[in-house]
C-alpha cells in the first residue's frame, strides 16, 4: 500500500510508518503542502492520503476532487484541532477526520487500519496455501515455498486484493520507493517467477492476466 502525508513532520513520518509497517506492507511519502501534494499525486497512485488541516478550504476542496477523480478508490484523512471543521471536511468529500490525537502515530496507525481493515492482513490461507505476509514465508500442504523481495511482495499485494485487476503501473507505484524508475518489465519478470514457483507446488496458477488491464489473484 502507498500511502501520502501533507503537511507532517519528517520525524513524525518516520515514526507513523514504523507504526504502519505492524499493519501493512506500505511505502509512505511525505509532502509539506497541499501545493506540493499535487506533485505526487498527479504521478502516482495512493490508496490513503492523510492531510493535516491548514485552514486553506479552497485548496483542500479543489484538492479532495482532483484525487478523487484520479482514483476514486483512494480514501482521504484528515488531521485537525478545530472540533467544529468536522461537518464541513466531510462535506468535502473526505472518507474520516480525526480531532486531538494528532500528536500520536500510533493512534493515527490505528485508525488508518480502521479505514483500510479490508487491506490489513498478516496472514492470508486459502485451503493449503498459506501467505505469511509478516514472516514473508509461503506454505502450501506443509510444503515451504520459496519467494523473496519483491516477488514475494507482489504476491502478497494482489492476494490481499483478490479478485481485484491491477495494472503494471498500480503494482510498481504501490511496491517501489521510486517507480518513475521502474519498467513495466521488471512486474512481468516477477509474475512469471511467480506462476512458475507456485505452479511447481500448486500445480495450477493463481495469478491470471486480465487482457489490456493487467494481474488478478484468483484461487
Amino acid at each position: 500500500m502507498r500511502i501520502l502525508t501533507v503537511g507532517f513532520g519528517d520525524e513524525y513520518v518516520k515514526e507513523l510508518e514504523k507504526e504502519l509497517d505492524n499493519y501493512f506492507i506500505c511505502i509512505v511519502d511525505n509532502a509539506k503542502d497541499i501545493y506540493d501534494a499535487t506533485n505526487f499525486t498527479d504521478f502516482r497512485h495512493y490508496e490513503l492520503v492523510i492531510i493535516v488541516d491548514e485552514g486553506v478550504k479552497y485548496s483542500l476542496e479543489r484538492y479532495v476532487n482532483e484525487v478523487k477523480k484520479k482514483k476514486s478508490e483512494t480514501k482521504i484523512m484528515i488531521l485537525t484541532s478545530n472540533l467544529n471543521q468536522q461537518a464541513a471536511f466531510y462535506a468535502l468529500g473526505v472518507d474520516d477526520v480525526i480531532y486531538e490525537h494528532c500528536e500520536h502515530p500510533d493512534l493515527i496507525a490505528a485508525r488508518v487500519l480502521a479505514n483500510m481493515r479490508h487491506l490489513f492482513g498478516t496472514q492470508v490461507t486459502i485451503e493449503k496455501l498459506v501467505i505469511d505476509i509478516a514472516n514473508k514465508k509461503i506454505e502450501y500442504d506443509e510444503k515451504i515455498v520459496s519467494l523473496n523481495g519483491k516477488t514475494f511482495d507482489i504476491l502478497a499485494y494482489l492476494a490481499l486484493r483478490k479478485q481485484r485487476v491491477f495494472s503494471k503501473d498500480e503494482i510498481i507505484n504501490a511496491l517501489w520507493e521510486e517507480p518513475e524508475y521502474v519498467s513495466d518489465n521488471t512486474v512481468e519478470v516477477a509474475i512469471n517467477q511467480i506462476r512458475k514457483r507456485l505452479k511447481s507446488i500448486l500445480g495450477f496458477q493463481v495469478i491470471h492476466t486480465v487482457r489490456r488491464r493487467g494481474y488478478k489473484f484468483s484461487y
